[in-house]
């Protein structure tokens, strides 16, 4: 008899299918997200961070009367430079993290895993745009708050504007790119200084007109202590250079991707995508008409008349370049507040008020103007607010008084005629002796100085300033009658200091027929 022996074959299983491409998205998502939340840990990412957003928040509690008046195409550059400390330390930290598994030696353990290691350097990248989103945010904050002012001038650039983010996005990718290219914890901050010389050297160059300058992704914004210029007068290629610095980035992804094995057609396209990017944003930066900007920054200085629009608020003109022209009303109260004060044919006189710039080798550089000549024509500069005030007020008195603002050339050290423009300065003013001390170099209300105005300062002499101050000490409306009474007497170039006084009824000082050396 024999046994069937039956044998129950069980069935191979099957291979598990690879993942699909979307599962793939999903798991660099996830990763990503990870690690932002442990760059957020950080501590110099937090430190820096948190002193980033102090700056700008004592910024923009700033109490100098010109906050109030901010000229936006100088806001938005400011945006530039100060996420800069902030950046290198995402720098450092994204290079950390893309290091953390060789620091850990956990490198063999992902080897095991289902994420291939460009999709790891990947999801660092990914990781650091939502600290670009960040300083976005802040930068948007702060020029938005700007912007809002009343008194804000002009417009700003959404490329200058875009320039703060894009630095923070690629120093987290060339943290990432030297953790692929030079894995050590070391290399970031030795690199740290080399790349700081370099864009120095960059920044230095484009100050100085060089377009080369601009091939450097970051320029650090110099800040030369000149009064702004129009927009189109600034020559900066802004929406390019952000078009360009976006561009770097993507190609440094790209490389970081391509180092680590990421061969795909998609990381090829789009290191090609990159390469395009950044080669048409460099072509835009130095593709600048040089001749043309030099030709228009001449015209703007020499015969900016030619350039500017003109609106009429009451008896006088008022002139500017185009993004100023919601200022003309402001200066218009301070032309009708100096000349209600004024008598004779003064006080019904039409002026011309003209704004100017001053151009030297390059923009928004310290220089001083030169008094108009021409009759009845006031200067006022592209700076407005607090003791730019009271300094365009002393420009109309001068012309108010001597006709035109070469007046300040003349000699005037025993003359009546300094007394009579800081009386009309002045005694209109809300508050007289702080502003006579604050337009003066010297910051005092005694003895000789020099008083500040948009061209040539007034100089007063010793009595000159005593006479100022004992007349500011009287009733207003009692000098006020007796200026007006005495107007030609007081505006007149052959009365002295010592006679002024005697007209409006206060001591004479005893020097006040010597002129001070």
């Amino acid at each position: 008899m024999s046994t069937a022996t039956s044998t129950i074959t069980e069935p191979t299983p099957a291979l598990a299918e690879p993942p699909r491409e979307r599962h793939r998205a999903r798991a660099v998502l996830a990763l990503a997200r990870f690690e932002a939340r442990e760059l957020l840990l950080q501590v110099p990412v937090l430190l820096t961070f948190a002193l980033y957003l102090g700056y700008v928040a004592l910024r923009l509690m700033g109490r100098d009367g010109m906050d109030d008046y901010p000229v936006l195409n100088t806001v938005d550059r400011q945006t530039q430079t100060e996420p800069l400390l902030f950046a290198v330390a995402v720098f450092i930290c994204c290079n950390a993290a893309a290091l953390r598994s060789r620091k850990s030696n956990t490198v063999r353990q992902f080897d095991v895993l289902a994420m291939e290691p460009w999709r790891r350097i990947l999801a660092h990248v990914l990781s650091v745009i939502p600290y670009a989103a960040l300083t976005a945010l802040v930068v948007a904050g702060e020029f938005g708050l700007e912007a809002l002012k009343p008194g804000a001038i002009g417009h700003g650039s959404v490329g200058e504007l875009a320039v703060g983010p894009l630095t923070v996005l690629l120093a987290g990718v060339m943290g990432v790119l030297l953790a692929t290219l030079l894995p050590s914890s070391f290399v970031p901050i030795l690199a740290t200084i080399p790349l700081y010389l370099l864009f120095v050297v960059a920044s230095a160059a484009e100050d100085e007109g060089s377009r080369q300058g601009w091939l450097s992704p970051v320029l650090f914004v110099a800040r030369s202590g000149g009064d702004p210029v129009p927009s189109d007068l600034l020559g900066r290629p802004a929406g390019w250079h952000a078009v360009y610095a976006a561009g770097v980035c993507a190609v440094l992804v790209c490389v970081a991707l391509l180092r680590s094995g990421g061969r795909t057609r998609a990381v090829k396209a789009a290191a090609v995508l990159g390469l395009a990017v950044t080669a048409a944003g460099a072509a835009g930066q130095l593709s600048c008409d040089t001749k043309g900007l030099e030709a228009a920054r001449r015209t703007a200085f020499d015969t900016p008349q030619k350039v500017q629009s003109c609106a009429r608020h009451g008896r006088s003109t008022y002139c500017s370049f185009d993004e100023w022209s919601g200022v003309r009303s402001d200066w218009a109260e301070v032309v009708d507040r100096v000349q209600s004060a004024a008598g004779g044919t003064a006080a019904q006189a039409g002026l011309t008020v003209r704004q100017r710039i001053y151009i030297g080798d390059q923009v928004e550089v310290d220089g001083a103007l030169d008094p108009s000549t021409t009759p009845g024509e006031v200067t006022v500069g592209t700076r407005w607010g607090g003791n730019r005030v009271p300094e365009f007020a002393v420009g109309a008195a001068t012309v108010l008084v001597g006709g035109s603002e070469d007046m300040t050339t003349q000699e005037t050290c025993d003359d009546a005629r300094p007394v009579t423009v800081m009386w009309l300065v002045l005694s209109t003013d809300p508050t007289p002796m702080a502003t006579f001390r604050n337009m003066r170099l010297g910051d005092s209300v005694s003895g000789p100085d020099e008083v500040l105005a948009p061209t040539n300062g007034l100089s007063l002499t010793g009595p000159q300033t005593t006479v100022i101050r004992e007349l500011l000490e009287r009733p207003r409306a009692v000098m006020t009658a007796r200026v007006k009474a005495h107007w030609a007497q007081l505006t007149s170039a052959s009365t002295t200091t010592a006679q002024a006084a005697a007209l409006l009824g206060v001591k004479a000082p005893e020097e006040a027929v010597k002129c001070e050396e």
